[in-house]
């Protein structure tokens, strides 16, 4: 009894100390356990709570504007970062010149050898030069209290505030930033419900360009599912989620801008002109008058070639009389001198460069000034330019030829005519948009599709070519002031193996012409134009006639397309035909 009592007291001690052995054992486990449980849980909050909380970061401005100089500013136009920026000087805001043609202004012209900044206005041309606080016009000079313009480099830098005296655009400097506007419309916008941060991107990790309070009115440029593209009131532009976000209505902008676009006022007649150039190789050559006259019917603007160019310092060459003038004028014509650039070489064998001269102040305004004051001496009516074979590096100098010639022939009352190409996107540094704010009649040389030398033989004009041509005239110019000019000839082609020659026939000769070749033209449908195609020997023989019924289908489509009226190349080379169909289309 004894010994089993005592064998009992051993098995308890023995499962006592085995329970106690047990609970060494588990209780790791247990606090393992518990601790993975704790350290999943905080690393679970942890990562809810980095991809639910709102990032704190600040997104460094140099770098998402990208300016990494200390006067450097971003340019914000309209609500789009433009990739060049603006230069801050002295307090003063500044465009580099490209950045003021391309969207703000481009009639500014910068002449870097004579160290000036043209600016061209219907009636003048004011001009400052760099480094200047002042510019001048004709009341005189006016003093802005800041550095007007400036080089460095190769660039020209124009102030804004400078622009903003000739153009219609605002602009206002922040921190980083310059917020351009050159339009105004309507826009979207919405009031901040609560204060909230305007982040870099949508999402509520992306870094925060800046802070925004309750109530302030944010533009909405773009709204998503659950955050808007938002422009700030400072023109800080980034993102902002949509619950912080009001209703959103739609306001419309005033322009910031006291500018008034000048009027360019235009001596372009209510009827149709009819001008016919007369080709002049001296002084003798006015004595041809009457016989080019004789057997036109129509005509009503008579342009004689008497201005050519002879050096690159504005002089030019003059085979006017007064006397031509006044015969002229008692047919009933207005006399339009030719000046043009066709004088390659002068008389003392020097090359003459057409892009140097308009490329000088001094030369090109020295052509202007004198070429008018000859047109007002001779009683002349106006001035047809024909400038030719310019390079597109001579584009802007031309044009601002054009704006300063402008001016002279507007305040003196003389009609300005342009010749031109027919246009094509390899010649548009012409520029026929300008040319028809400035010039009163844009002529569009309707000729030359194939021309003499080309070794390319075709039509000089088919039908296709000049309307297509006029078209796209039509996109740049009021009808009113365009002209198409019709050829008075053709070209005969021959073709011998890879040889091709050609020589001029003017409409008055074709008929003989044809007559001694014993051949006889086709309608071309192709070309609304009468072909003949014969072989001699081993040449081969082609031509594109310019004939009454081609003239015809011409004067039609510019019927039809109401343009200002029709030029002829040349006085002396059509037909009594061809001249009776053109004084019907001006009727």
């Amino acid at each position: 009894m004894w010994a089993e009592r005592k064998n009992g007291q051993k098995r308890c001690r023995l499962a006592l100390r085995m329970g106690a052995h047990m609970k060494k054992k588990i209780l790791p486990v247990i606090i393992a356990v518990l601790l993975i449980l704790v350290i999943g849980g905080v690393t679970l909050g942890k990562v809810l709570l980095d991809k639910y909380s709102y990032s704190k970061e600040e997104a460094d401005w140099n770098e998402f504007y990208q300016v990494s100089e200390t006067d450097r500013s971003a340019i914000i136009l309209q609500d789009e970062m433009v990739e060049e920026q603006a230069l801050i000087r002295d307090g003063v805001c500044y465009f580099d010149l490209a950045t003021v043609h391309k969207y703000m202004n481009e009639v500014f012209y910068a002449d870097m050898t004579e160290n000036l900044l043209l600016y061209a206005t219907p009636t003048e041309v004011i001009r400052t030069v760099f480094g200047e606080t002042s510019y001048n016009t004709t009341e005189g000079m006016q003093d802005v209290g800041f550095v007007i313009s400036f080089v460095e480099g190769d660039t020209v830098y124009v102030a804004a505030d400078y622009v903003k005296l000739f153009t219609n655009y605002s602009y206002e400097c922040y921190d980083r930033h310059v917020q351009v506007y050159t339009e105004w419309g309507t826009r979207q916008v919405a009031q901040l419900k609560k204060d909230t941060a305007v982040r870099l991107r949508g999402g509520v990790k992306s870094p925060i360009l800046t802070q925004a309070a309750k109530g302030d009115t944010l533009e909405i440029l773009e709204q998503m599912e659950t955050w808007s593209k938002v422009k700030t009131a400072d023109s800080v532009i980034g993102y902002v989620e949509n619950k912080r976000l009001g209703d959103i209505t739609e306001e419309t902008e005033a322009p910031v801008t006291d500018y008034q676009e000048p009027e360019y006022t235009s001596l372009t007649g209510d009827s149709k002109i009819c001008l016919g150039w007369h080709s002049i190789g001296g002084v003798g050559g006015n004595d041809t008058l009457y016989s080019m006259v004789s057997g036109t019917k129509g005509m009503n603007v008579i342009a004689p070639t008497w201005f050519s160019m002879t050096d690159e310092y504005g002089a030019f060459r003059s085979f006017a009389t007064a006397d031509y003038v006044t015969t002229a004028h008692n047919m009933g014509l207005q006399v339009w001198g030719v000046l043009d650039n066709f004088n390659y070489a002068n008389e003392n064998g020097i090359s003459i460069s057409t892009l140097n001269m308009l490329s000088s102040t001094t030369a090109r305004q020295t052509l202007v000034q004198n070429v008018t004051d000859t047109a007002v001496s001779l009683g002349l009516d106006g001035i047809n330019v024909d400038f030719e074979q310019l390079s597109s590096d001579c584009g802007p100098h031309y044009v601002e030829f054009l704006r300063e010639l402008s001016i002279q022939c507007r305040n003196k009352g003389l009609v300005l005519s342009v010749d031109n190409y027919v246009p094509f996107n390899f010649n548009d540094y012409y520029r026929l948009d300008i040319q028809g704010q400035v010039a009163d009649y844009v002529i569009i040389m309707g000729y030359d599709e194939h021309w003499h030398g080309s070794k390319d033989p075709g039509s000089v004009a088919s039908i296709g070519y000049v309307s297509d041509g006029l078209d796209r005239t039509l996109q740049e110019v009021p009808a009113n002031k365009v002209v198409n000019a019709l050829p008075f000839y053709t070209i005969l082609w021959k073709t011998e193996g890879t040889d091709v020659t050609d020589e001029y026939i003017t409409m008055r000769n074709e008929a003989e012409f044809m007559s001694r070749a014993g051949v006889t033209a086709e309608w071309n449908e192709e070309t609304c134009q009468n072909y003949a195609e014969w072989t001699s020997g081993n040449a081969t023989y082609q031509i594109w006639l310019e004939d009454a019924e081609s003239i015809a289908v011409k004067l039609n489509m510019m019927t039809t397309k109401n343009i200002g009226g029709v030029a002829v190349w040349r006085l002396g080379y059509g037909t009594q035909a061809a001249w009776e169909l053109i004084n019907a289309y001006l009727q």
